[in-house]
């Protein structure tokens, strides 16, 4: 054997999206691009705003000396300070730069988050339906995953589920709001009675339980519905952020790792950090687009083409008799998977040259994942597949 069986089990069990992505360029080579419709992918199809345009020409026209040397491994202080600024003015609490690392994407992120905090055996907390990566990063330090279900009607934070599942071993929860895969966003209420229950699960049991905050997709939020900044409702929180989703930058690798000023020790927080972040072979993010992200920070792609998006495609395939939950956010649908066997599914779905990914990729077996970050021709050419696909199976209103 050429690798560990543990990477080999860990291929099989991640590779859902990468078989259907390569099911599509094999359909893609017989039948032609616009003949196949491809959701598999969370892949922004949208440019980055203007403004980074902008500052990529400036910056390149005018570069400061010693634009591409190392910095220190939190990264740039000016751009710490820029990130620091927009928390600050989101929470209204005083987030400093001292309190912010960049980081390669909110994958380094996440990771480096963990190596942080983790002891080998404890338990790291994940609401299903989630991002199947969580699963990998957790192992990468020597913890143990502990899968918890949302509300499968609101794919909402069951507190009291979550009350349950918190014991001696729980070191951290994992929350992704907006959610990949499903769409939701966690109101302030909802963070509000998390906040308050590790505070006492803390006092109850002796130890520090952070919440880990993955953030992507924060800014793509729609119907006037605001994401909530976690800082305000739970106090050892650690935001988890990237640029890929809010400035469609996502070949970039450009985020950053920022803690709660009134966590404890916050820091020794961050000093276990930063001194993961280089030792996990990272050692800083990316120079140029430190530089380019600082004066970025209140932009953001235009949010109304997905909202168009969304639109259509949940309103065609609730029409065409598929159920989900309508998303509040991000660039994902979720719906239930009208055969019980969802990768049974996904099968039929390719018969009319639509790739999605069955649920069971993100915890979620009877579902699948539609990611609309595509072009808007692809999804109007693909809405008389998706009317032939409900009749064979004879979904109905």
């Amino acid at each position: 054997m050429t690798i560990s069986a543990k990477v080999a089990d860990c291929i099989e069990r991640a590779s859902w999206i990468r078989k259907m992505f390569e099911e599509g360029n094999r359909l893609r080579a017989i039948h032609g691009e616009d003949q196949v419709f491809d959701f598999t992918l969370g892949n922004p199809d949208t440019e980055p705003p203007p403004a980074f345009h902008q500052e990529l020409l400036r910056l390149a026209q005018n570069p400061p000396p010693g634009m591409h040397r190392y910095m220190s491994n939190a990264g740039y202080a000016e751009t710490r300070a820029a990130v620091a600024a927009h928390l600050s003015r989101q929470t209204l609490r005083p987030v400093s730069a001292e309190q912010v690392i960049m980081t390669c994407g909110a994958g380094g992120a996440l990771n480096v988050a963990l190596k942080t905090i983790l002891n080998p055996g404890e338990e790291v907390i994940i609401l299903a339906p989630y991002f199947v990566e969580y699963l990998f990063y957790i192992d990468n330090h020597g913890g143990v995953p502990k899968i918890v279900w949302t509300d499968r009607d609101t794919f909402q934070p069951d507190i009291g589920e979550l009350d349950k599942a918190i014991g001696p071993n729980t070191r951290a929860i994992i929350v992704n709001s907006p959610n990949n895969p499903t769409g939701a966003i966690y109101p302030a209420a909802s963070l509000q009675a998390l906040g308050e229950l590790l505070d006492r699960k803390s006092r109850e049991l002796g130890r520090t339980i952070y919440v880990l905050s993955d953030e992507p997709y924060a800014r793509l939020a729609y119907d006037d519905e605001p994401v909530p900044n976690v800082f305000n409702h739970v106090r050892n929180a650690v935001i988890i952020n990237s640029h890929s989703k809010d400035l469609a930058l996502p070949g970039e690798r450009i985020g950053y790792l920022a803690a709660n000023p009134d966590m404890d020790q916050v820091e020794r927080f961050m000093e276990g950090a930063i001194f993961c972040n280089r030792v996990l072979g990272f050692v800083n993010a990316p120079a140029l687009m430190q530089r380019l992200v600082t004066r970025l920070q209140e932009e953001s792609v235009d949010i109304a083409a997905y909202r168009e998006k969304r639109d259509l495609l949940y309103e065609h395939l609730s029409a065409c008799g598929f159920r989900m939950v309508k998303p509040r956010g991000g660039f994902y649908l979720f719906p239930e998977s009208p055969l019980a066997d969802d990768v049974a599914f996904a099968a039929k779905a390719l018969e009319h040259r639509i790739l999605v990914v069955p649920g069971r990729g993100f915890g979620a077996p009877g579902y699948f994942r539609i990611a609309y970050c595509v072009s808007m021709e692809s999804i109007r050419r693909s809405l008389p597949a998706w009317g032939k696909l409900a009749e064979q199976l004879q979904l109905a209103r």
